[in-house]
């Protein structure tokens, strides 16, 4: 299956040698270009493509409002945020906003392709680390939230905001990968999270998971 790319980024330069590169994978195509976040929003009616890579600085609608406008839409694109620093406040209003994961704009091409692939099949980009620090800076300051988990439920998600992989959280928890993807499900649910780095920003927000765990 081919995996249809829209490239959304204010500079030529960089458009034209993000598409030389995936383009040259016999796996995915760039099928549009966008300068600014209106012609990505636009772009994204008229081509449905499976995943964007969306720079958040931008003029006239930047990478954030656009990633709300095209959430909006029946049946999304995956959106990666691509940046130039992962300390980026843009790159966290990005992941609130619903974006699957973001990259940096140093990114070795390897990478890039195997993270496009990574989310075209529905998983999330997680850093941990990053989403972490980004997440903790607008935490709730208050007591921990109840967030309404079962035991079971509060375990997966700690593992999931760690980065683990379901086949990870399946081996630590001896459970098999389709009782994980139940649990990770019913979890989504409950957060009203779109993905698990939304559910890993709703853990960490909420003071779930408390400065320092690991």
């Amino acid at each position: 299956m081919t995996v249809r790319l829209v490239l959304a980024d204010d500079e030529a330069l960089i458009r034209g040698g993000l598409a030389a590169i995936l383009n040259a994978e016999p796996d995915l195509e760039v099928v549009g270009e966008a300068s600014d976040g209106v012609d990505a929003v636009a772009a994204c009616r008229k081509l449905t493509p499976d995943v964007v890579l969306m720079d958040v600085r931008m003029p006239h609608v930047d990478g954030i409002e656009a990633t709300r406008q095209i959430l909006r839409n029946p049946d999304p694109p995956k959106i990666i945020v691509v940046t130039t620093f992962d300390n980026d406040d843009y790159v966290y209003e990005a992941l609130r906003a619903g974006a699957d994961g973001f990259l940096l704009k140093r990114t070795p091409p390897s990478e890039l392709v195997a993270a496009i692939r990574l989310v075209a099949t529905g998983e999330a980009l997680l850093f941990p680390a990053a989403v972490r620090r980004l997440a903790l800076a607008h935490r709730h300051r208050g007591r921990a939230t109840d967030l309404g988990l079962t035991g079971r439920e509060a375990q997966v998600l700690r593992l999931v905001a760690k980065g683990r992989s379901n086949a990870e959280i399946a081996a630590e928890l001896y459970v098999s990968t389709e009782t994980v993807k139940t649990h990770v499900a019913r979890v989504l649910t409950k957060l009203d999270a779109r993905d698990r780095t939304q559910a890993v920003i709703v853990a960490y927000e909420s003071g779930f998971v408390a400065v320092g765990e690991e």
